[in-house]
């Protein structure tokens, strides 16, 4: 298949041009392909013969993006430059979020059918909404809805795993705001499912890509601890439990009864040695206030 995955640079486009072989993958940088350009994809598009789009770029609005303005405006935008040459290839995998149920209004293990009960009222929620109303009237467009998702490459400044993992490396304390219950899924994890949507026909328009079961932040934490060997601190700012971060699996897991995850013993294993052998790669400083 040639393919067209877009975020090459980022985390997940990052990972997946890694995990995903037996492909010709195509993943212009930011500089090479403006996707908000219409004419830039358009042209992209005629010069390039693509089988499959992977759309996982996103203009970021977390707490350490350096423009968390537009976000709205420049998701939509990317996205639509895209399907709107769906005569151009065969199908196309959206990078979708669980932000699409609304922050305000999160319940434990949310099913597909959730989805538009409630309208998100941010930018980054209401993005990803637009898109996936729009996926439920095509045919060849499917989107994966990821909640948690960690792995190398991730924001280690910001993401909790990470970050945990890399304060116990220089014998920091690890932090967390609250507790609270997430679907974290091992970035590996995700190929499989891409892998198994670019070879089959979906059978939904939309997909929860989550793990089995929730974890609650103060566990993983523990777990990162273990695994460090080190007798290390544990904070906690705030008492009591945040709202629950999490979805239900069983549409996916029908179409892909044989999917199996990582235990999160085995991926926190796997990224904690990682992080220890490219520890020159990470900057003390940003480990040492909570953004």
């Amino acid at each position: 298949m040639n393919i067209f995955l877009t975020g090459g640079t980022g985390f997940i486009g990052r990972n997946l041009q890694e995990l995903l072989s037996g492909h010709d993958i195509i993943a212009p940088s930011h500089q090479d392909l403006e996707l908000t350009d219409p004419e830039a994809v358009s042209n992209f598009f005629r010069k390039h013969p693509i089988d499959v789009v992977i759309h996982s770029a996103v203009k970021p609005g977390h707490r350490n993006a350096k423009d968390p303005t537009q976000l709205l405006h420049n998701n939509t935008l990317m996205f639509f430059n895209i399907a709107r040459q769906a005569s151009r290839f065969k199908k196309m995998i959206f990078i979708g979020s669980g932000a699409v149920y609304d922050h305000f209004h999160y319940k434990p293990k949310m099913k597909e059918e959730y989805f538009d009960v409630n309208v998100p009222t941010d930018d980054h929620g209401s993005s990803k909404y637009i898109c996936a109303k729009y996926i439920e009237k095509t045919e060849n467009i499917t989107e994966l809805r990821v909640f948690g998702i960690f792995g190398k490459y991730e924001d280690y400044a910001i993401r909790f795993i990470s970050n945990a993992i890399c304060k116990t490396l220089f014998d920091l304390p690890v932090t967390l705001r609250q507790n609270r219950l997430f679907d974290y899924l091992y970035v590996d994890d995700l190929a499989p499912v891409i892998e198994h949507f670019i070879n089959n026909k979906a059978m939904n328009s939309a997909y929860n890509v989550t793990p089995d079961k929730a974890i609650d932040l103060y566990s993983l934490a523990q777990k990162v601890v273990e695994v460090s060997g080190k007798d290390l601190p544990i904070l906690v700012s705030e008492s009591g439990y945040g709202v629950e971060y999490s979805g239900d699996n069983s549409r996916l897991k029908k179409e892909m009864p044989e999917l199996t995850f990582t235990p999160i013993d085995e991926a926190i294993r796997q990224l904690y040695d990682w992080y220890a052998d490219n520890i020159h790669l990470i900057n003390k400083e940003f480990l040492l206030v909570d953004k």
